[in-house]
């Protein structure tokens, strides 16, 4: 299988294409620049929403659903919001078909079916969820208000590719009230710390945490704040972003709150959201030439057992000498299959696996069975080992940990050996185009200045870091003053 993938150093973005599709991810729908998720993608994507759910509810946040359609009206009230996404947006005009009197058997818009006011498909749901807002916040004891949905939105892209940019795509996204300004901007990075957590820990992703740059920001925030993940081909990928939305959409829906002092205030707002462009992260971090490599924490299955057997008399001496170690390793909550069709050679069940990313596979046969041994294959490095039947169970568990620890650290040299400081603008053009990677460069903070390089190079800036040290420097473009590096990528 593997053997037909096109290699990462011809075409990445047809081995990325490739591997989607061969891996069982996801495919290409009848409707243009959607996507169907297969069940192989879909529980990488299971597995994703339970952490980060579970994250979002350590926080404090409850999980609700808005609907899909927002009036046109409310879409926009709060107008920078509205004209950010207005080239985006879906909209639903009529609300019934009729058969069409000119050709038989075919359907038509019926002319006397149109809706008083249009429906904007949600791109993002503010608009729908402060409008609700209005009607449940009216007391400093109503605050803050801490909600989250798991839901589907629509923006209506052009150039599409799967999981990375999608007309549809599934997301979650967080909608906060706050009392005070303070409140919301605490809230706002608590989110991007959880958001950098989740990438780190579960995705073995290494993230820069910053913050977006006014051209950057969501459209209608006072302030966004991202991670931003550097892929194997150089690109940034924005991984997550969290907004302080001011009191921008309060005042747009007139969502106010009586203060302990009974005075009327506005409420000071936050959105925040993560999508299912994540798992393309998770392919182009770690995957190589032979196909997908899965961090343990989110593979769907953590180790595959592959028998090696002549007849079903051997088959049922494996499984009858591996089901206890079976037992032991899912009592420790790893998940294990138990390869035994007979539809395929373990040669071929092997590719199947290594394209698939599966971390850990343990192939025993006859031999093995009379040694009392296992032979344990890890999917990062290839390594294989003989095990002793009554240790593997502890063997593999450690495994697991050694190959995220080992993924994470790959990614976090990766990425710091393609960041690349740079002080004129010869230099920022070279690694750009020879490089790659993020630069880190002086930029005098002008909207301008960032539009020409863009223009220029294809760069953007991912983030203002949150580290960056205050340093005197001058602007790699303009030689303007500049009080500290932003990083600069081309990027997803």
């Amino acid at each position: 299988m593997s053997k037909h993938l096109t290699k990462r150093s011809e075409d990445y973005s047809k081995w990325y294409n490739e591997l989607v599709v061969k891996a069982d991810l996801a495919e290409t729908s009848a409707v243009r620049g959607c996507m169907v998720i297969k069940p192989y993608g879909f529980a990488i994507w299971e597995k994703m929403q339970a952490e980060l759910d579970r994250m979002f509810k350590e926080t404090g946040h409850q999980n609700a659903y808005f609907p899909l359609f927002v009036p046109k009206s409310l879409f926009e009230a709060e107008e920078k919001n509205a004209e950010g996404f207005a080239k985006e947006c879906a909209v639903v005009t009529h609300y019934r078909l009729q058969n069409d009197p000119e050709k038989e058997g075919k359907l038509r818009v019926d002319p006397n079916a149109k809706l008083e006011e249009e429906l904007v498909v949600r791109p993002t749901s503010e608009a729908i969820i402060w409008n609700t807002y209005r009607g449940w916040i009216q007391s400093h004891r109503d605050l803050p208000l801490l909600i989250n949905q798991w839901a589907n939105v629509v923006r209506w892209e052009m150039r599409t590719r799967l999981f990375l940019r999608t007309a549809e795509f599934l997301w979650q996204e967080g909608h906060t009230a706050h009392a005070t300004k303070e409140e919301a901007v605490k809230e706002a990075k608590q989110m991007q710390e959880v958001y950098a957590t989740f990438a780190e820990e579960f995705m073995a992703m290494p993230v820069v945490r910053g913050a977006k740059s006014e051209s950057e920001r969501f459209a209608g925030a006072d302030d966004t704040y991202t991670i931003e993940a550097l892929m194997q081909d150089g690109k940034a990928l924005q991984a997550g972003t969290s907004h302080f939305l001011g009191q921008n959409f309060a005042k747009a829906f007139d969502v106010k709150y009586t203060s302990k002092e009974g005075k009327q205030e506005h409420v000071w707002a936050t959105s925040w959201g993560v999508s299912t462009r994540l798992i393309g992260g998770l392919i182009m971090t770690h995957s190589d030439d032979a196909g997908l490599v899965l961090p343990p924490k989110l593979a769907p299955i953590q180790v595959v057992i592959v028998p090696i057997y002549k007849g079903e008399e051997q088959l049922n001496a494996i499984f009858e000498k591996l089901e206890g170690v079976i037992k032991a390793l899912k009592a420790k909550g790893i998940s294990v299959k138990f390869d035994d069709r007979d539809t395929m050679r373990p040669g071929a069940k092997f590719a199947e696996y290594e394209l698939k990313g599966v971390p850990v596979r343990v192939a025993i046969g006859k031999r093995d069975l009379e040694n009392g041994t296992v032979e344990v294959a890890r999917r990062d490095t290839f390594e294989k080992e003989t095990v002793s039947q009554d240790n593997v169970v502890e063997y593999i568990a450690q495994l697991l940990n050694d190959i995220q620890d080992n993924l994470y650290s790959k990614a976090v040299n990766f990425r710091n050996e393609h960041i690349t400081e740079v002080n004129t603008f010869e230099e920022f053009k070279e690694a750009i185009e020879n490089k790659g990677g993020f630069v880190s460069a002086h930029w005098d903070g002008t909207i301008e200045t960032e539009d020409k390089i863009k223009e220029l190079t294809k760069a953007t800036i991912r983030c203002i870091p949150n580290d960056a040290v205050e340093e005197d420097g001058v602007c790699v473009f303009t030689g303007e003053k500049s009080s500290k590096r932003v990083l600069f990528a081309k990027a997803y």
